[in-house]
């Protein structure tokens, strides 16, 4: 159950990316890091990612959960390119982590939102859409297909719908939700006050707060990048709810590092653009399911950063 595995306070938590809806990848990024050991995996809230993630399980023991969030979360926009204003200075395709820009288009299906492309573009020429989804619809069917938690990303000062979406997915699904929470438009005692209220009618542990330092950041390998995913997580702690604390944002080798440097009792760790960047180049060939030198290679590196968990 993924209680155990979170009580065990071991976790490794693979994050595809809850805007990533290139279910090639997903299953690829799935199959790879289940062999490597990781059993906890977040996917985008479809029902082919869903089982693009059971494929790459391929038979493993593993725990799914699917990420849903509210108007302008950062995790579930798209960007999209005005082509009147772009000069085709190309920068955006180069820092793109996901490889989602080509030939100054979009590829919508891999974009998951990081808003990277925004920050090198001098022309105004990039902005973002959210896709309102309505989860009376959206949540049956990934249910029926078996789920193991819903996350729910909850970073807007926006009550109303961060609440009606809350009760919704409490109304659909009786197993662990996840809130995924971060300082950037709450200060620290309204982020508490939010996830209190959040946990109102839940039992003692059946909800993890996902404590997400600097959402979509972890490029870099080092403390600095970790350093707000530690912060958050003790704030979160200090507060002493009833939860599973789960770190994420910016997250990489160094955060289990760190945080028991700063006394973080943390039940897991959750890595998404670290975990997928270091195995991009073998992720990225067509030949990487069925090329057993090349999987081989990628499995070491996935192993290496599992075990700094």
């Amino acid at each position: 159950m993924l209680k155990e595995l979170l009580d065990s306070k071991k976790c490794f938590k693979l994050v595809c990316g809850a805007g990533n809806e290139d279910a090639v990848e997903v299953e690829k990024l799935v199959a790879l890091y289940s062999a490597a050991g990781c059993k906890f995996f977040d996917v985008s809230a479809k029902p082919e990612i869903v089982d693009a993630a059971k494929r790459g399980l391929q038979g493993r023991k593993g725990f799914i959960c699917v990420s849903v969030g509210i108007q302008g979360d950062p995790h579930v926009r798209k960007a999209q390119i005005d082509y009147e204003k772009c000069s085709e200075c190309h920068k955006c395709e180069e820092i793109c982590p996901q490889k989602t820009i080509s030939h100054c288009k979009v590829k919508q299906i891999r974009c998951i939102g990081c808003g990277k492309c925004e920050q090198v573009c001098r022309h105004g020429a990039i902005s973002f859409v959210s896709e309102s989804k309505n989860l009376n619809e959206v949540l049956p069917p990934l249910i029926e297909k078996g789920i193991d938690c819903i996350e729910l990303h909850a970073m807007s000062d926006d009550e109303i719908e961060t609440f009606a979406k809350w009760a919704c997915i409490n109304n659909h699904f009786d197993g662990i939700l996840s809130i995924c929470t971060a300082r950037g438009k709450l200060s620290d005692e309204k982020m508490i006050e939010q996830i209190k209220k959040m946990l109102e009618r839940r039992e003692n542990y059946s909800t993890i707060v996902q404590a997400d330092g600097y959402p979509m950041s972890g490029g870099a390998d080092d403390f600095k990048t970790t350093l707000q995913a530690v912060a958050t997580a003790e704030i979160v702690q200090n507060a002493k709810l009833p939860v599973y604390i789960m770190l994420s944002g910016g997250t990489n080798s160094k955060t289990t590092e760190l945080a028991n440097l700063c006394g973080i009792d943390y039940h897991g760790i959750a890595i998404g653009t670290f975990a997928r960047k270091i195995v991009s180049k073998y992720i990225n060939r067509d030949d990487f399911l069925t090329n057993k030198a090349i999987f081989n290679e990628a499995l070491s590196i996935a192993k290496n950063l599992i075990n700094t968990i």
